[in-house]
């Protein structure tokens, strides 16, 4: 399948690629505090092979080369993170000159090779000391984040095209406190519901942290799945509406209508801290765009458990990736639309993020990725389709760039259009990454 051409869609839209810090750059270099997932990745049975994002790919010192990289397919921007901890140790008090330095020298590549910087503020790394302070269960977190924001911006605001706080909040908060299955690695519904709570008040604190500043074009990056009943039962309709209402509508309806879905309360509501609803005057500061993370479909039942949210998910027959999620992108062709219609109703909309993990191969120098051109191809096309259905859709970006630590999956999980070794660190570049490049030739 090919990709479609940059010219088949409208002058001006963006094809970026994304990574994001403890990932990618090597949290052992640059005067970097530990985080939450330094120790989360040290207790056994918590990540694959015990790995952690120690070196990843060394980012910290190969950032010209991976940028050069990017430029050269032509690529419009470069999405990225900071790291909380690598800017301030403690999570708060004296800034790491090393640290703002590192990324100030990081934007400024980025420019320089005619990209725009696309900022994440917070990708999944917790400085330990705010950790160990109760981390995102803690409302005291929402204030610090804001300083940390201030912290950053007042030194990197001035360049960065586009900045939305965190990335990904159904992660940080109903994957890691609920599930387990990230740092902090909690299985505590109260723990679960209050972090839900108060990683959208961090978002607030830290839009109105940048407003203060004088800066712009400030938006929200909200991961969604496709929620699909695995049957025609009126019990697996419930769970998928209950299913779409814990993953994709409790951030979008609170950062954006300032209210949390009922179906999701109900279950919910006794865990949230007192007086929460007052919380929504900070939560709801205006965005100038809204992006989407999309990847996979999900199949919904009951569980048969009784409790709450009491749903499971069930394998499905679509092809898969090699982390076994299932290849649908009719999925983002719904949310495109309902973003578009029910969300930003006229702000940009962006796919922030979408790809696929493979089980690649590097064979004689090369490495043919072909399931995963094939699966931008047929995302892409559907966001071609997009555009031209008067979906206000302004930019596409391919998650990843590299190959790199993906987090409890360690580093035998590959994302990247660009294949690392990770004992050489030496870059090869995909047959995905070359056939992007062909598309996006001007």
């Amino acid at each position: 399948m090919n990709i479609p051409l940059r010219t088949e869609f409208p002058g001006g839209f963006l094809f970026g690629v994304a990574g994001s810090s403890y990932q990618t750059e090597g949290h052992g270099y640059g005067g970097a505090g530990l985080t939450h997932w330094d120790t989360f990745a040290a207790t056994p049975g918590n990540v694959a092979f015990r790995h952690n994002g120690f070196r990843a790919c060394d980012h910290y010192h190969l950032y010209e080369a991976d940028l050069d990289l990017a430029a050269e397919a032509g690529f419009d921007a470069w999405r990225f993170s900071t790291s909380w901890a690598r800017i301030l140790p403690e999570g708060s008090g004296q800034p790491n000159q090393e640290g703002l330095d590192f990324y100030d020298r990081l934007v400024d590549a980025i420019l320089a090779r005619g990209m725009k910087p696309f900022l994440s503020l917070y990708h999944w790394e917790l400085p330990s000391a705010l950790s160990d302070a109760g981390g995102w269960v803690n409302r005291d977190i929402a204030a610090r984040f804001g300083d940390f924001t201030k912290t950053t911006m007042s030194r990197l605001g001035d360049r960065v095209f586009a900045t939305a706080p965190v990335n990904e909040p159904w992660c940080v908060s109903w994957l890691s406190h609920f599930d387990g299955i990230h740092a902090p690695g909690l299985r505590d519904i109260r723990a679960a519901t209050r972090t839900m709570h108060h990683v959208l008040l961090a978002h607030g604190y830290a839009i109105a942290a940048m407003r203060s500043l004088g800066l712009s074009n400030l938006g929200m990056v909200a991961n969604l799945e496709y929620a699909q009943p695995a049957d025609s039962s009126e019990d697996s309709s419930a769970k998928a509406s209950l299913y779409d209402g814990v993953f994709n509508r409790w951030f979008l309806d609170g950062v954006i209508k300032g209210a949390y879905p009922q179906i999701v309360l109900d279950g919910l509501e006794q865990h949230l801290p007192a007086n929460w609803e007052s919380d929504f005057g900070v939560i709801t500061a205006p965005l100038d765009w809204v992006g989407i993370n999309y990847y996979t479909r999900k199949l919904v039942a009951p569980n048969g458990s009784g409790g709450f949210p009491g749903y499971t998910e069930v394998e499905g027959t679509l092809k898969k990736t090699d982390v076994d999620w299932e290849i649908f992108p009719g999925g983002l062709e719904h949310f495109l639309s309902r973003i578009n219609k029910e969300y930003a109703r006229g702000l940009p909309v962006y796919v922030t993020e979408n790809g696929m993990a493979c089980r690649d191969r590097l064979r004689a120098g090369t490495v043919d990725d072909l399931d995963r051109i094939d699966y931008i191809a047929s995302h892409l096309e559907v966001a071609r389709n997009a555009v031209r259905n008067g979906v206000n859709l302004h930019g596409y970006f391919v998650w990843s760039m590299l190959d790199n630590y993906e987090w409890a999956l360690g580093y035998r999980k590959r994302f990247g259009i660009v294949h690392v070794d990770f004992d050489t660190l030496v870059r090869t570049p995909k047959a995905s990454y070359l056939a992007l490049k062909s598309a996006l030739a001007r």
